[in-house]
């Protein structure tokens, strides 16, 4: 039996993330309450076929009061009775869940006429806190059109092949933070920065004029050389360690061009070599992170 658990901000996508699932044969049920996850795991193991059986589950901070603190055991005991367990937690930047909710006019879960949108985000964040700890995949939301979310969770929760690990690429500009879930940050601002070439300052790093301009710094093939060197090494350690999932993290200053950049040379490599590799811009719009 397996058992997809999606949690994270209100705002962040869950619902969709179920929908999705339901489409590629998951029996989803959204807000359960955490107490009633083991009953319902040991009434599916009695039906038939119940090895088959595909489960994924909504719990989030509509729980009921203590409910959330008590996952971690609850999720530990199911995998000990031999259900394949895997925990997602969506997320998203706070100023794009205000905006969502904005423009959506719904409520979030924990506001209320003496709570404002922005607390019942702090609320939630703090309510949360026992499952994030454990999750096996966080997936930021931000700036994600529905269909790249819906491809994304078909790639992390249903490729061919489970026994593969999923490696995902993600560019990022450190001017905006540092991406909450990562296993590694390469940060690649020492590069020639093509920012300062004004014709350039409007492109990013997919743009041929960009990617033509960085191929002729040395500096940066030999960057990407001990880049791909170090992963090409480690990237099997953590495949024998049993992991579903690696996430690696290329940064610059703004998230444009360098780590878009890299970030794409390093997907094309690897894809050569990984059926389940993934690529995200984070600094670009939807429109601009299609790879040519």
């Amino acid at each position: 039996m397996r058992l997809v658990v999606i949690s994270g901000h209100s705002g962040s996508g869950k619902t969709s993330a179920l929908n999705v699932l339901e489409d590629i044969g998951f029996t989803c049920i959204d807000n359960l309450p955490a107490s009633l996850l083991r009953k319902l795991i040991t009434e599916l193991r009695t039906q038939p076929l119940a090895d088959e059986k595909k489960l994924a589950v909504g719990i989030d901070a509509r729980n009921l009061v203590g409910d959330l603190a008590t996952i971690p055991d609850i999720l530990r005991e199911i995998k000990v009775s031999g259900v394949d367990v895997s925990v997602i937690f969506m997320y998203a930047r706070r100023t794009d869940l205000v905006r969502r909710f904005s423009e959506t006019r719904r409520k979030h879960p924990l506001s209320s006429d003496s709570v404002s949108l922005i607390r019942a985000i702090e609320l939630e964040e703090s309510l949360l806190a026992p499952i994030a700890s454990i999750t096996d995949r966080k997936v930021d939301t931000t700036g994600l059109s529905l269909h790249q979310l819906r491809d994304l969770i078909k790639n992390i929760i249903a490729p061919d092949k489970l026994e593969h690990m999923s490696i995902l690429f993600e560019s990022f500009g450190f001017k905006r933070g540092l991406p909450e879930a990562s296993d590694f940050i390469f940060d690649v601002r020492c590069l020639p920065n093509p920012y300062w070439k004004i014709e350039l300052r409007n492109q990013s790093g997919l743009d041929g004029s960009v990617i033509e301009f960085l191929e002729s710094q040395t500096e940066v093939a030999a960057m990407l050389a001990d880049v791909i060197r170090f992963l090409t090494r480690w990237i099997p350690k953590f495949q024998a360690d049993n992991r579903s999932y690696l996430t690696i993290c290329i940064g610059c200053t703004g998230g444009q061009h360098r780590s878009v950049y890299i970030a794409n040379r390093l997907y094309q490599h690897f894809l050569q070599l990984h059926p389940y590799v993934q690529i995200e811009h984070k600094e670009l719009t939807p429109e601009e992170s299609i790879i040519t």
